[in-house]
């Protein structure tokens, strides 16, 4: 199936998919972009540097700009450690791609994040940055914020060995598996189908919980629903047929995170 078709395919049965005040509201929300930045950092005085940069001058910039809500995020259980995430939404593709021009060109900017970006090569801010851009799904077009109380982030990426597996798996997403994972208790931030970035085709999603325990009870829950095994064990949905390999990463906000 041609890109441009499995998409259009995608938001009608999206749309077709949902019902009520809510599945109307959803459906006519235009989609977002996002870009996920990666910091791979050494343990010692980047974690503070990073933390200040974010904080005092990139958020700050960002907000300016109207993007808002920034993700900021440390990773706190994955093969890489210490790492910061950095989640930023916008319904701009072409913005998040020209973010470093206009963040060079902003005045307040360049005062407040002198430590972070003139780093000398002796004491350098960060190990290395990588940047994947995203669309947001049909099926959840808008990333949705958490409300109130202690939270972790669970971030997942969904690789594929072949572009029709992982259009299919974007396609079971908006189809129905957010469906299932809504009603079974899960509760999504945002879903993103890889644009520019490491290892594609992929897709990549983040869920929020209480506390691990929260994670492991509700991911129980959606492993059982009859629904949702139906679905993975129909013809060409399973796992071995269009998923190669799983990233599942545990998150927690930093202080300055508006996510």
């Amino acid at each position: 199936m041609e890109r441009r078709d499995f998409v259009t395919s995608a938001i009608a049965m999206a749309g077709a998919a949902l019902s009520g005040r809510e599945g109307r509201a959803l459906a006519q929300t235009p989609r977002e972009f996002y870009q996920l930045r990666k910091y791979s950092l050494r343990t010692g005085t980047q974690l503070a540097l990073t933390q200040s940069y974010f904080e005092h001058a990139l958020i700050p910039a960002l907000n300016r700009m109207s993007i808002t809500p920034v993700g900021a995020f440390k990773l706190d259980i994955g093969p890489e450690t210490p790492t910061y995430y950095l989640l930023i939404p916008s319904t701009s593709a072409e913005l998040l791609v020209t973010l470093d021009t206009r963040l060079a060109e902003d005045t307040e900017f360049l005062k407040t994040s002198t430590a972070f970006w003139g780093a000398p090569a002796s004491a350098p801010a960060f190990a290395r940055v990588e940047s994947s851009l995203m669309s947001a799904f049909a099926g959840w077009p808008k990333l949705v914020a958490p409300k109130g109380g202690k939270r972790i982030f669970q971030l997942r990426t969904y690789e594929s060995a072949g572009y029709e597996g992982h259009f299919r798996k974007v396609q079971m997403f908006n189809e129905a598996e957010i469906g299932i994972f809504t009603r079974t208790g899960l509760t999504p931030v945002f879903f993103g189908d890889t644009l520019i970035g490491p290892r594609m085709p992929s897709l990549t999603y983040m869920l929020t919980f209480g506390d691990v325990a929260d994670l492991v009870a509700k991911w129980k829950v959606f492993g059982s629903d009859p629904a949702w095994k139906e679905l993975s064990h129909q013809p060409h949905n399973t796992d071995a047929e269009i998923v190669s390999n799983i990233s599942n990463l545990y998150l927690s906000p930093l202080d300055c995170s508006q996510i």
